[in-house]
């Protein structure tokens, strides 16, 4: 592509997000009518309209949109990866934005981010905790940390654990006056402690596998929670049963204080991957952190 090209491109995406060619102009140091004669020929060239103008604003047409959304994350990559190059010269820093639960955070996160910013301590990392599958891309986060089910072909991803499972646990003092559920129906009997999945605002029904059978049990019970943490101390307190990561309720089972039921039910999930588009806009701290994830960091 020659420079002129280049040049006529980046005119074209100045006016398009400013939605004003004096804006435009201002921003790019060039007057407005020869702003205004660039996106002209560029129009001329392509044999389209690109702009609608009209005395009091400037949009994109639907050819200026496509072109708007499809070559702007380029130039963007590129402005990115020119300003991470300058960090070579000293300490890596910036901010590195992800999104993961909280349980995720304090059993998985912490641990390899206290390693990372030992070695980088003027980078800043925000951990946004939501059960959410959020559009990483629009909600401009670098990352998301989600189980390998859930990693889609658009997304590159770096394990990191094995295979997880979830299981089902009571407290002793549950199991006092209830029953251990035999088979996962039996769940329907007992009060459960439940969580809602912001993202299609349904109560997350429990899974289950056994010899290749598959058992989907739309539990029930006097709580509903947004987060692990609070259904694992709700539970601590006898007021149900919970389906937790292992993770996390392995420590209470080991010290007695949780009982683990429905063993055999319980399958392996592929474990948790930080996730990230394949054409990220890799910001230099964001590139170490994954070298820090894929070769062992944590």
């Amino acid at each position: 592509m020659s420079r002129e090209n280049l040049n006529d491109l980046l005119a074209f995406l100045a006016v398009a997000r400013e939605k004003s060619f004096t804006r435009a102009a201002a921003k790019l140091g060039v007057s407005q009518s020869a702003l205004s004669h660039t996106i002209r020929l560029l129009e001329e060239r392509l044999g389209l309209r690109l702009l609608t103008r009209t005395t009091r604003s400037v949009t994109p047409t639907t050819a200026g949109e496509y072109l708007l959304r499809n070559i702007g994350p380029h130039f963007d990559q590129i402005e990115v990866q020119l300003a991470s190059l300058g960090q070579l010269r000293g300490a890596p820093s910036g901010m590195i934005r992800i999104t993961a639960t909280d349980d995720i955070t304090a059993y998985i996160l912490r641990p390899k981010i206290e390693a990372f910013l030992k070695k980088y301590p003027d980078v800043k990392i925000e951990i946004n905790a939501d059960l959410r599958l959020i559009d990483i891309v629009s909600e401009r986060f670098d990352a998301a940390v989600r189980l390998g089910e859930q990693v889609t072909k658009e997304m590159a991803s770096v394990p990191l654990t094995p295979d997880i499972r979830f299981v089902v646990v009571g407290s002793k003092s549950y199991f006092k006056q209830n029953p251990k559920p035999k088979v996962p129906p039996d769940l329907l009997k007992h009060s459960c402690i439940t969580i809602r999945l912001p993202t299609h605002g349904g109560i997350y029904a429990w899974e289950f596998e056994k010899d290749g059978r598959d058992v989907r049990v739309r539990v029930d019970g006097p709580l509903i929670f947004n987060n692990v943490f609070s259904i694992r101390d709700a539970c601590l307190d006898g007021l149900g049963l919970a389906h937790l990561p292992e993770m996390v309720a392995e420590k209470y089972v080991a010290e007695g204080r949780l009982v683990q039921v429905l063993e055999d039910w319980c399958p392996y999930w592929t474990g948790y991957h930080l996730c990230f588009p394949h054409h990220h806009q890799n910001t230099m701290p964001f590139s170490l952190f994954v070298e820090e994830i894929r070769h062992g960091g944590g």
